[in-house]
């Protein structure tokens, strides 16, 4: 265990050392959470770092379901040392079982965050479609080939929760960006 966590150290100060910042964007659900870790160098370069979900069991009680989101979002933070976390915000449809559970997920990882001392920014839907697609009603699909398009990647991630953790680490790596130029040209 301890030769484990002396490489996800040596691992998360290389990480560290190659880019200006590593946004861990997420996509919170109970059922699955989507996640992507993307890289932005010091020139402005994105890199893809990973994406994938943290899934969990149906018949599982929802304390453990939340336990096992929290616990891999932590082993994800150990091995890639985010400087940020962005998050989807809860987009309220007609089901409100489903925004309940949501949001159960989005405080798991609220609190893996601040447990982590991570500053948090969160993003509407069409936040997200805007910064990505530059239309906030934008289809999934068309998100999904500006997400491939934006990293120069072979495919589009998958699944489509990864997609949109990856698209939400984007969103917001893109609006600092923009924040910083708006910035340095008001000063």
């Amino acid at each position: 265990m301890a030769a484990k966590a002396r490489q996800a150290a040596a691992q998360a100060n290389e990480i560290q050392g190659k880019w200006d910042r590593v946004a861990l964007g997420i996509d919170p659900g109970t059922a699955t959470t989507g996640y992507g870790v993307v890289a932005q160098s010091p020139d402005g370069d994105l890199v893809l770092l990973a994406c994938g979900v943290i899934r969990t069991q149906p018949g599982q009680p929802m304390h453990l379901r939340l336990l096992e989101i929290y616990e891999d979002l932590h082993g994800l933070m150990d091995e890639f040392s985010p400087t940020e976390m962005a998050v989807e915000k809860l987009f309220f449809g007609r089901n409100v079982t489903n925004a309940i559970s949501v949001g159960q997920a989005r405080g798991a990882v609220l609190l893996a965050a601040a447990k982590r001392g991570l500053p948090v920014s969160e993003y509407t839907p069409a936040e997200i479609k805007q910064a990505i697609a530059g239309y906030g009603n934008a289809e999934k699909r068309q998100i999904q080939e500006m997400v491939q398009r934006l990293l120069g990647l072979a495919q589009i991630p998958r699944p489509d929760d990864a997609a949109d953790g990856v698209a939400v680490a984007l969103c917001h790596l893109q609006t600092v960006r923009y924040q910083d130029l708006l910035s340095s040209q008001a000063g």
